[in-house]
């Protein structure tokens, strides 16, 4: 069950319209960095995995067969060590994420401006990233003022609303869509792992419970 709500943590968080949206943008020959799949990746694969584990462990202790206990609690603790891997690959990374989408936002707003924008698309994926996280501009001083000049960048609505708040921004919007993301994978990754180690217990265990009543 676990590994089935991780699974479906994770391929929620994969199709999500606004990271798709943005994470698949492509400028020119560049395309928008993609560090945060790699996150959902593993959630992935470790979710399907504590699903099929799962099943091996079940299967296990009906049978009452050390062997397979064994091998359940070998699988856990690799899957463990994994998890452990990939969070702190995660915590080094978290700020990287946002800052190189940001950077890609940032060059593709400057080619926007340029007469030659068409050419690199730069025009087309600042619209989206507009249109996608309700921003404009890489801050909220210019986010107001370029509807005034750029009406095909932003639309004249954002001229109030970036006087009004300061959430305009594109740079603080990127913040908050990934900072949120991860934070949710930060959750399900700690509650997989106190669910794995309650498992390693159970099953070692289970394991010794089984062989001390095969002696009697």
């Amino acid at each position: 069950l676990a590994g089935g709500i991780i699974l479906g943590v994770a391929l929620w968080l994969r199709h999500d319209s606004q990271t798709t949206n943005i994470l698949y943008l492509q400028l020119g020959d560049k395309q928008a960095p993609n560090t945060f799949y790699v996150g959902i990746y593993i959630l992935i694969a470790v979710g399907a995995v504590m699903m099929f584990v799962g099943f091996l462990g079940c299967y296990g202790a009906i049978q009452e067969s050390q062997c397979l206990l064994g091998t359940f609690f070998t699988c856990l603790v690799i899957l463990f060590a994994c998890e452990v891997a990939a969070g702190i690959w995660g915590f080094v990374n978290k700020d990287q994420i946002a800052k190189d989408v940001k950077q890609f936002y940032d060059q593709a707003f400057q080619q926007a401006l340029m007469a030659d924008s068409n050419a690199s698309n730069g025009k087309a994926v600042v619209k989206t990233f507009h249109e996608t996280l309700d921003c404009c501009g890489p801050d909220a001083a210019i986010g107001a003022l370029t509807p005034l000049w750029r009406e095909d960048l932003c639309s004249k609505k954002d001229f109030l609303k970036g006087l009004v708040q300061a959430t305009s921004s594109c740079h603080k919007k990127i913040d908050e869509l990934f900072s949120g993301k991860l934070y949710l994978i930060g959750i399900a990754a700690i509650v997989v792992a106190v669910i794995m180690i309650f498992e390693m217990i159970l099953s070692m265990v289970l394991c010794c419970g089984i062989r001390n009543s095969s002696v009697y």
